[in-house]
């Protein structure tokens, strides 16, 4: 079994967007992942068009009622399956912040009460760094981080990492993680540039494929549809598509 965390501490950087679409790509491919929509803004269900105002059908209520991960699993169609988020995420931290166990407490239900086999797992990450998140990193084999091209994306990349440096040294163990560049233009040199940047740092860590900033993308989550359902001849799905077997050639998903 492979959890991913699909994390960076910016909004806007296409976390959620990558999230569904890798996933869905997965599906396509036969791999029956799951997603969990750990965001308290749920816009992973919304996207999936699996929204439920129920908390009680989402992963809130793994953290709030103890319920096994496993009830909680919903077909979200075409082989992708969904745990919801719901806005009652937000209230975790206020609940578990202080409590020095609660880092561990995904990791745990995913053991014991998810028999998921060797499915990959995709968990889409509020854009913060606190209790859930941390719960995410901590549960997770890699950490997939979507960034957009330009400068002020480029700076919270680097807070990633750096945060994930130190969340290293207190877990013992190296958190693998790659790097995908979305809503990419080549026509702009800012565009260009920040890619170069990141190669030269990061080498290996960032992915050779790049997401095209494209209306299909951008309109899919509207209609509760990811970008192979809405647009399957797009861009959008040539890129995701592409990115989702480049991660699985280099053993990501392993």
């Amino acid at each position: 079994m492979a959890v991913i965390a699909v994390f960076n501490q910016k909004g806007g950087v296409g976390k959620t967007t990558t999230c569904l679409n890798v996933a869905a790509a997965l599906a396509l491919l036969d791999k029956s992942p799951l997603a969990i929509d750990l965001d308290p803004q749920a816009h992973l269900s919304l996207a999936c068009g699996a929204a439920t105002n129920d908390s009680r059908e989402t992963i809130a209520a793994f953290y709030r009622e103890e319920k096994s991960l496993l009830t909680l699993v919903r077909n979200a169609g075409e082989g992708l399956h969904l745990i919801p988020g719901h806005l009652e995420l937000s209230k975790i931290d206020a609940l578990h912040g202080r409590s020095t166990k609660v880092a561990m407490r995904l990791k745990q239900g995913l053991n014991e009460g998810l028999a998921w086999d060797d499915q990959p797992i995709l968990i889409d990450c509020c854009p913060a760094l606190g209790v859930l998140s941390l719960n995410a990193i901590v549960a997770a084999d890699g950490v997939l981080i979507p960034v957009s091209a330009d400068f002020l994306s480029m700076q919270g990349v680097h807070r990633v990492d750096a945060a994930l440096r130190v969340l290293e040294k207190k877990l013992g163990h190296t958190i693998r993680r790659r790097i995908v560049v979305t809503r990419f233009d080549a026509r702009r040199k800012v565009a260009r540039d920040s890619l170069a940047e990141l190669r030269e740092r990061y080498g290996d860590m960032v992915c050779e494929t790049t997401v095209a900033e494209t209306v299909g993308l951008t309109e899919s989550p509207a209609h509760g549809k990811n970008i192979f359902e809405f647009a399957p001849n797009s861009q959008g799905a040539t890129d995701y598509n592409a990115l989702t077997l480049e991660l699985l050639n280099k053993g990501f998903f392993q």
